[in-house]
């Protein structure tokens, strides 16, 4: 996901400006910019947004700012990529609790390889978002464009902890 970071340049100066801030996690020109572009869903070529940017990032203060603003909770790149998937994927609990409580899509795949919050989490190690996720209701047993579901994943990466949560009860706590 990086190289799509860097292969993806902003629409216009102050779009660049808010898709930058929002990266970088400044949240006072994060505010600046709002007021002068008056919208939070800016996109560079690749359709990345503000929001999509700060969640990756783990930015939970411009995330909950843009949400705040109206930004599209659920606004997809050109890969269809949500916010939620860009910060499950990179372990940003706060973030993805805040995308959550916005009404964010959990069981969305995206369109390169079909890979849910789960599958990423899953595949990626990351414990606590999985069990965050199982408890909010995902779906485990959706495949990915291969035929391979989060526990396959899980199982493929020797991931034992997660393996645990995705064949334990419904709702792990």
């Amino acid at each position: 996901m990086a190289t799509l970071l860097v292969a993806c340049q902003p629409a216009d100066d102050a779009a660049s400006q808010l898709l930058e801030v929002a990266e970088q996690g400044d949240l006072a020109s994060v505010e600046a910019l709002l007021r002068r572009t008056r919208t939070a869903d800016v996109r560079d070529h690749c359709e990345w947004t503000p929001l999509m940017k700060a969640a990756s990032n783990g930015h939970d203060a411009i995330v909950s700012r843009l949400l705040a603003a109206g930004a599209e909770v659920d606004a997809r790149d050109s890969g269809d990529y949500t916010a939620l998937l860009l910060a499950a994927g990179n372990n940003h609990l706060a973030v993805v609790k805040q995308l959550l409580a916005a009404g964010a899509m959990i069981d969305h795949q995206e369109t390169t390889q079909g890979f849910t919050a789960l599958i990423w989490a899953a595949q990626r190690g990351h414990t606590a978002m999985v069990a965050l996720l199982l408890r909010q209701g995902a779906d485990r047993t959706l495949p990915d464009f291969s035929g391979k579901q989060a526990l396959d994943h899980a199982r493929e990466h020797q991931q034992q902890p997660i393996i645990d949560l995705l064949i334990s009860r419904p709702n792990p706590v």
